[in-house]
């Protein structure tokens, strides 16, 4: 029995040829077929280290019809690669339901990871990333754009984009007209390119900057999170109230911190403490 391929969903670099790994080149050298984004691209990409596998696009128009290919070149025993024009396929790139199909239908799926733009922009924005949100491209209109917007604006830690260079200007002014404008933004382009510009300053400053420059290549945008929400503040003898008034109506404990912590908005632990009733209470104003 002819054993299958292995799909590799490799990274590649965002920019600077150089950090291409020799795990990478071995992969893009070794398998029967690489899937691209962009074949043109990939294949500049491949006659730099003297690659000369078969290239065929794998695009967000013919994913689907793709995906049945790589899947009997896998049945066949044919390993096979997947490439974006730069980073890792599926982050904000095609691959993800392709990925997904592999899977189900049993095949090993083993990634060969590369350079990506997301923990790139983080690492010098200066910015927490301990967590963080990756919102991709901003929809271009309607209710999707103002849910995307919606979302991070809420979002309490780091906030990582990507735009298009002619949009740029757009996305930033837009966040300054939502009242983020004051928030601190590092927009970060080209990155490990010849021309590679990091800037940093409000979304304001930034939206102003940005607002007639012709702007070309890669962007990826880093913006600080609003922080988290400030804890409930509370009145002690109010919360002591409600809680004895419904011990004296016979309700249990369980019942009585559940009604305080949706009435307050008390945490799980404060709730339970309150629900004891006053002699459990200490420092609360």
């Amino acid at each position: 029995m002819k054993a299958s391929g292995t799909l590799y969903v490799v990274g590649t670099p965002i920019g600077n040829l150089d950090d291409m790994s020799d795990r990478v080149r071995r992969t893009l050298t070794d398998v029967a077929v690489c899937f691209a984004e962009d074949t043109r691209r990939t294949g500049r990409l491949l006659g730099r280290i003297g690659s000369s596998v078969k290239l065929r696009s794998l695009h967000a128009h013919n994913e689907e019809a793709r995906t049945r290919e790589i899947l009997d070149c896998l049945s066949a025993g044919q390993s096979i690669a997947l490439v974006s024009d730069a980073g890792t396929p599926g982050v904000s790139d095609p691959g993800r339901r392709s990925v997904a199909a592999v899977r189900t239908a049993g095949f090993p799926v083993m990634p060969v990871p590369g350079p990506s733009a997301v923990p790139t922009a983080l690492s010098v924005s200066g910015l927490p990333a301990d967590r963080f949100l990756f919102a991709g491209f901003a929809p271009r209109k309607g209710k999707a754009r103002s849910e995307w917007f919606d979302e991070v604006e809420r979002s309490p830690v780091t906030v990582v984009m990507f735009e298009a260079p002619g949009r740029l200007g757009d996305l930033l002014a837009a966040l300054s007209e939502r009242g983020l404008g004051e928030r601190h933004v590092v927009v970060c382009r080209e990155l490990t390119k010849l021309h590679e510009e990091i800037r940093s300053g409000t979304a304001t400053e930034l939206a102003t900057v940005y607002r007639d420059e012709t702007v070309k290549g890669e962007v990826t945008v880093v913006m600080e999170g609003c922080g988290p929400e400030p804890a409930p503040e509370f009145d002690a003898a109010d919360v002591l109230a409600v809680a004895l008034e419904m011990r004296d109506a016979g309700e249990g404990q369980r019942a009585i911190a559940a009604a305080l912590r949706e009435r307050f908005g008390l945490t799980r632990n404060e709730a339970y403490r309150m629900s004891l009733g006053p002699s459990n209470v200490d420092g609360h104003d």
